[in-house]
């Protein structure tokens, strides 16, 4: 079976990866799965949330991502990232200055954060043209006191922070710059570049947690909302229906999305947060949201699995929302205009 460029597909990772995990040990309460953002292992009296998550491009941004992400993903199970540890692959010929940057990254990020540095590698790597970052993230809570993507329960109702497509209008906007640059002016990229800025969804998941009625939370990477919604459906088991006119977006995302021909709502989309919530908690946490200055929309809800994946259009026609085969950045990266 040929694998396309991003994650490997449900069939490889049922086949293969998951097959291949060690021992059983009954210590971990959440291993790897479908749609799960973190592992979640007992450590005597309290739980570690341990997440991994590699940066492979974006080499301007590539550090900030590198904590940022596996941060995020940590922060899904309403547990505070505490550590940081990460592995720096450097193609040959790099020079100091871009370990520098990496590093200066990382520690503006773990500082931000309130995260420590505990642990690392950092080599030049035969065979990469790129720098390559993996970054693992650790978060102690008491035992029980989280939630993971698998929690997702029929008739709760799917919040949205944010909006769709942050990472990659941000990565699109710092690696087409020149490109961008003849169709909108300068202004413009640069505030879809500052969309690095708002990678971070420790904020938006801790708010939403502490507000209480939150039966599941995802980060929605590679494949973008769709991909996330999917990632949610097939570790709950659940169906559910999302509304088109109720999802976020902002005018950089779109603008770009139109130029690159691609769907914004298949466009890697950490900084963007899916949360589960009661019907009685969700506008509550949408105001909590709103006050910390996060936007937020209640944008579906969850049904059984029967009833299917659909998305409700502007037009009100019911669709299947189909799952993504590929993240939409690696379209957009790949085509060759000359306009």
């Amino acid at each position: 079976m040929r694998v396309l460029l991003g994650k490997v597909p449900i069939e490889v990772l049922q086949k293969v990866v998951f097959r291949n995990l060690g021992i059983t040990r009954d210590d971990v309460i959440n291993g790897p799965a479908l749609g799960e953002d973190a592992a979640i292992v007992k450590v005597g009296k309290n739980i570690l949330a341990v997440s991994t998550d590699p940066i492979t491009g974006a080499k301007e941004w590539i550090g900030w991502l590198a904590i940022n992400v596996s941060a995020n993903d940590v922060a899904t199970c309403g547990i505070q990232p505490k550590w940081f540890t990460s592995c720096i692959l450097l193609p040959k010929g790099s020079k100091e200055k871009i370990i520098e940057k990496i590093c200066n990254q990382i520690d503006r990020g773990a500082r931000e954060l309130n995260m420590a540095i505990i642990s690392g590698h950092c080599e030049i790597t035969p065979g990469i043209d790129h720098p390559i970052v993996i970054g693992s993230s650790l978060g102690v809570a008491e035992e029980g006191k989280y939630v993971t993507t698998c929690g997702a329960k029929q008739g709760d109702k799917i919040i949205l922070t944010k909006g769709m497509g942050i990472e990659g209008t941000a990565i699109l906007a710092s690696d087409r710059r020149d490109e961008l640059l003849r169709v909108f002016n300068e202004t413009f990229v640069k505030k879809a570049e500052s969309f690095f800025e708002k990678i971070s969804v420790v904020k938006d998941a801790l708010t939403a947690f502490q507000t209480g009625g939150v039966s599941a939370m995802h980060d929605p990477t590679e494949g973008g909302i769709a991909g996330g919604l999917h990632e949610l459906a097939d570790a709950a088991n659940i169906g559910f229906q999302v509304f088109e006119k109720k999802l976020l977006i902002s005018e950089e995302t779109r603008k770009i999305c139109a130029y690159f021909e691609i769907n914004p709502l298949r466009l890697i989309s950490s900084g963007s947060l899916l949360i589960v919530a009661s019907k009685e908690k969700s506008e509550e946490i949408v105001n909590k949201l709103s006050k910390r200055g996060i936007s937020a929309s209640i944008v579906g809800e969850t049904t059984k699995p029967e009833l299917g994946r659909k998305m409700v259009t502007k037009t009100q026609k019911k669709i299947d929302l189909v799952k993504p085969v590929s993240d939409h950045l690696w379209v957009a990266l790949t085509k060759k205009f000359d306009r």
